[in-house]
């Protein structure tokens, strides 16, 4: 996945929230540097001008080095602008104000999280093609890798276009969010936001053999639309099922019904998916409703995934990957399969095959980066819906890591993503702000 120019990534006023970017060597510094730049634009006629906000900015983050002391004040007019600044000057909390302490080296770097299905919604992409020429491109660029598979557009499905067939079809869903997830990988990378490591959750895992640099476009775009379509063979026999409960506990009452249920995916120590005979399902889930344990379906999958009923469809799945070709990637993975890092040179096609067919070990993944040093995570997705398994294990293992979204359900603008921007920022994570004014 190469990197992007710049100028792909530029802002202005009319596209979303201009970042104020500001940062000291101590708190004190910090707010007498809002408190002067405060002063000097109340003082300014000059700053009422339309784009004086961008050349602020823009001005902000040519000054030089960023201190250990961070903030970031992100608004539309002057006004928002700044009663964020006056807000950190006078030590006070704001809505469109990100701050802290950045404890890390200078140079981390964030581990890429790519969920598998189940974050899709309404209009997820549309504010963000409108507003990012980068994600934009990405999207088309992912449009035409998957075209030789589809029979419909995939901006047309993600604009909702009349026509056009339901999010809800596995052989729909899975081709968006591929191409939602790496485009938002690809946008936070034209913010100079490179990853330290790349994870992914079942489908996820293709994405990030491409971030990592594993897979070519076209071959990961191959993998996630074939064998979404293979997928439809098995629909309608299975659902699949969330629970939230320790793992101890959901094993020992899924016993009853070994053979027909069986685990998907483990999410964290108290975060598992139960995959398998959609009667089965029922009964699991009145004992589940008896027990008092929460669960829930997995939005949109009338299959089972991660269950004896994908051993149908192994010679489709092992044909559709046999010409794939992997390669050693530049970013380290974490594999979903294995529990650890892997050389993904191995990615071949009967591991694509295990990844859809056994258990998804994410909590082991997890385990193996925080063992290896990771800290801080950023779900590339449409929603987060793995924070908490996440937050769960790193709590276990007795450490603290920094979990961070990009966008989140009805929220997926320019202004969420720069405010998930900033949230990295003021943690430590490089960020090429110049960028957003190029």
């Amino acid at each position: 996945m190469s990197k992007p120019a710049t100028q792909d990534v530029r802002i202005d006023a009319a596209a979303g929230p201009v970042p104020w970017v500001l940062s000291a060597r101590s708190a004190a510094g910090l707010r007498g540097q809002a408190a002067r730049l405060l002063g000097r634009l109340e003082s300014d006629p000059a700053s009422d001008a339309v784009g004086h906000a961008v050349e602020v900015g823009r001005s902000l983050v040519a000054a030089g080095a960023a201190f250990e002391h961070r903030a970031v004040v992100l608004g539309r007019d002057r006004a928002e602008l700044l009663a964020g600044v006056r807000a950190l000057a006078e030590e006070r909390s704001a809505p469109n104000v990100v701050s802290g302490r950045a404890a890390r080296q200078a140079d981390a770097r964030p581990v890429f999280v790519f969920p598998g299905q189940g974050t899709q919604w309404a209009g997820m992409a549309v504010e963000l093609l409108d507003a990012s020429p980068a994600f934009a491109r990405e999207i088309r660029a992912c449009e035409q890798a998957l075209s030789p598979y589809l029979e419909w557009s995939l901006e047309d499905v993600l604009r909702a276009a009349p026509g056009t067939p339901p999010l809800d079809r596995v052989d729909v869903v899975q081709p968006v969010l591929f191409s939602m997830m790496l485009s938002l990988a690809r946008l936070w990378r034209g913010f100079g936001v490179e990853p330290g490591a790349a994870v992914g959750h079942s489908q996820g895992e293709i994405v990030a053999a491409h971030v990592a640099g594993a897979l070519s476009l076209e071959d990961a775009a191959r993998i996630v639309a074939l064998r979404s379509q293979a997928l439809t063979k098995i629909r309608g026999r299975g659902e699949m099922l969330t629970v939230l409960a320790p793992n101890d506990r959901t094993r020992a009452l899924l016993a009853d019904w070994e053979g027909v249920l069986s685990v998907a995916a483990v999410n964290g120590p108290a975060t598992m998916t139960v995959s398998g005979d959609a009667g089965a399902m029922a009964e699991f889930g009145a004992a589940l409703s008896a027990a008092r344990m929460m669960r829930w379906r997995v939005p949109g999958v009338d299959f089972a995934a991660h269950s004896a009923h994908v051993e149908d469809l192994r010679p489709i799945l092992l044909d559709l990957a046999a010409d794939v070709v992997p390669v050693r990637g530049e970013v380290p993975f974490y594999s979903t399969v294995t529990g650890g890092r892997v050389d993904t040179d191995g990615l071949d096609a009967e591991y694509w095959y295990r990844n859809l067919r056994q258990t998804v070990r994410f909590d082991d993944a997890v385990r193996s980066l925080v063992a290896d040093g990771h800290t801080l995570f950023v779900e590339c997705s449409a929603q987060p819906v793995l924070s908490v398994g996440m937050q769960d294990t790193v709590e276990e293992l007795g450490g603290s890591a920094v979990l961070l979204a990009t966008l989140r359900n009805e929220d997926g603008g320019m202004g969420r993503f720069l405010a998930a921007l900033a949230e990295a920022y003021v943690q430590g994570v490089a960020v090429n702000w110049t960028a957003a004014f190029a």
